[in-house]
């Protein structure tokens, strides 16, 4: 220990008889074993540079010019942000010190960092569109640095140097009107047009070379096409985002985050896509790229919706993408259908007038009562005609069939409204019997005749006689009367029975015809055809069978009869009329 302690000893007062020679050592040796703290980055010349900008934090990227080279461009491309970035050239008055030469331990930037000298702005931008310097290099410039910096978020952004005059050629050209221009707007597409590049139109043998590319989204427009991979990226990281929370919570990635940011590491980003996976890279944002057309039109968009356009024109050859002063336009929303409100117990005809294409109406209804039960009561008129049915509520269907010339009961029950949906289905047979019949209302093309009731009273659809035929009795028929049988149902109701007279000649079948027609109602009679009305109820259905006597008629007369079941819900059923000839002897 006492060995120790005096080797330490003397090792101090080593040190402080030589510490005035210090100085001197220190000027030749720390050049050769200083590492610089912040790592440099050298500006490649033709070559596109991506850049990583973490928030708040400058990065510098530093080049020299050839002392021949009279002008340059710089060509920033920011990303998905707006940047700050400026362009300045170092003067020195003086040589390097011999100490600070460049060695394998320093970069060239590094020498330059020390000594006297002076920064001269050559120029400065604020933004996130792509933006170029052009101008002569600066006289007497030793290095140039440029400097950038984003005070949102970490962004990315891309650097290309070129020295000389005129374009690079390394970007697409944008034409003099950049502008994207809406020809046509529809209920599921949008027709765009726009300029041609002047790098397709110059030199036409390389336009296999290039691409239109349409982006559409409904969020915004982007100013490059790395803006919108970014976009995409970040939804896609915050969904990740969210599945990783809620499978655990740790303060790891705290700690790592503020690790890393103490330090000036800068992961480059990978180089950009190539030409043939842009479909692919950008589908999530329906992106159309189409050879070197100017007109394009994007469809399979959602009718009533703001979309927002871009047009990218694009160089496969370097990677390289311009923008063009993208456009928003808002689809048609669709034909709302008109929807009819139907009365309790109106009774409607529903009419077709064109007959030349899939004719559909629509209607509302809404029961009374707590119970919200109603019955919906259809039959067709059209002959051979059927019409589709189908009743929905709250967007979810609950029925749907086809109704012909027999009578058809929907039971409702369960919702506050109900929306009818009725539409012609097309039959070879019967299309000009409803056009041209003259005993239907007005002469219109009624197809279906239709009755809504609230049926707060009653438990389901009521019940309807065993058949709808009319018996006649032969030994019963007089000269001045006949007798009539019909079925009835279990249920009290009122039957009402019309005649009509009809001549020796109209007898024929031609005119009863017209008469017969299953959708003609009572309400289509006249009175002074009723010739009695009355209750029935039989509780077994076999045995429900009810007679009438009709008198006061006329020896060798044919009349129709037509008997009406009178409900308090639904519409009247119309028995098959039936003719019988009184006697012309008795």
């Amino acid at each position: 220990m006492a060995l120790k302690s005096l080797s330490w000893r003397l090792c101090a007062a080593l040190a402080l008889f030589c510490g005035y020679s210090w100085p001197h050592a220190h000027s030749a040796l720390a050049p050769e074993n200083e590492v610089p703290l912040r790592p440099t980055t050298w500006l490649a010349e033709e070559k596109i540079t991506p850049i990583t900008l973490p928030k708040g934090r400058t990065r510098r990227l530093y080049f020299m010019l050839k002392k021949e080279t009279a002008a340059m461009s710089l060509t920033v491309s920011p990303c998905d942000l707006p940047i700050e970035w400026s362009l300045a050239a170092r003067t020195r008055k003086d040589k390097p010190h011999k100490s600070l030469q460049w060695s394998t331990k320093k970069s060239m930037p590094e020498v330059w960092w020390r000594g006297p000298g002076t920064d001269e702005k050559m120029h400065s931008f604020t933004g996130s569109a792509v933006d170029t310097y052009r101008g002569p290099s600066y006289p007497h410039a030793s290095i140039y640095i440029l400097k950038l910096r984003s005070k949102q978020q970490n962004t990315r952004a891309t650097v290309y140097l070129h020295e000389g005059l005129g374009p690079s050629g390394t970007f697409p050209l944008l034409p003099a009107d950049p502008r994207v221009h809406t020809l046509g707007v529809g209920m599921t597409s949008v027709t765009l047009s726009w300029a041609p590049s002047a790098s397709i139109t110059s030199i036409p043998h390389t336009q296999k070379s290039y691409d239109y590319c349409v982006l559409v989204n409904t969020q915004q427009n982007y100013p490059s096409l790395c803006a919108a991979q970014e976009s995409m990226r970040r939804e896609k990281d915050q969904k990740q985002e969210k599945k990783e929370r809620r499978r655990r919570v740790t303060v790891w990635p705290i700690l790592k985050e503020w690790w890393w940011q103490q330090w000036d590491s800068y992961p480059e980003p990978q180089s950009p896509p190539s030409s043939s996976s842009l479909s692919d890279e950008y589908a999530d944002l329906q992106c159309v790229c189409q050879g070197t057309e100017n007109v394009c039109t994007v469809s399979e968009l959602l009718p009533d919706t703001q979309y927002y356009l871009d047009v990218f024109v694009i160089d496969k050859l370097n990677g390289t993408s311009m923008a063009y002063e993208g456009t928003f336009a808002r689809t048609h929303e669709e034909a709302r259908a008109v929807i009819t409100t139907l009365r309790e117990g109106e009774l409607r005809w529903v009419t077709f007038q064109d007959r030349g294409s899939s004719s559909e109406q629509f209607f509302s209804f809404r029961p009374r009562g707590l119970q919200q039960s109603g019955l919906l009561t259809l039959q067709s008129c059209g002959g051979g005609e059927k019409v589709k049915v189908t009743v929905s509520s709250k967007g979810q269907v609950l029925t749907s069939q086809a109704v012909g010339g027999d009578l058809a009961h929907i039971w409702l029950q369960g919702s506050p409204s109900y929306l009818i949906h009725l539409e012609r289905e097309e039959t070879t047979m019967g299309r000009t019997s409803a056009a041209t019949d003259p005993a239907l209302p007005g002469g219109l093309m009624a197809s279906v005749k239709m009755q809504t009731s609230s049926a707060y009273h009653r438990r389901g659809v009521p019940s309807l006689p065993s058949t709808l035929q009319i018996k006649s009795f032969n030994r019963l028929r007089g000269c001045n009367s006949v007798t009539l049988a019909w079925m009835g149902t279990e249920e009290r109701s009122l039957y009402c029975v019309y005649r009509r007279n009809l001549g020796g000649l109209e007898a024929e079948a031609g005119r009863v015809s017209a008469l017969t027609a299953p959708c003609l109602g009572p309400e289509s009679r006249s009175d002074t055809e009723r010739v009695l009305c009355k209750y029935f109820q039989e509780l077994n259905p076999r045995r429900a069978v009810t007679t009438a006597v009709i008198g006061g008629l006329e020896p060798g007369m044919a009349y129709v009869f037509d008997v009406y079941l009178m409900r308090r819900w639904g519409i009247p059923i119309k028995y098959a009329s039936k003719m019988v000839k009184t006697r012309k002897e008795c």
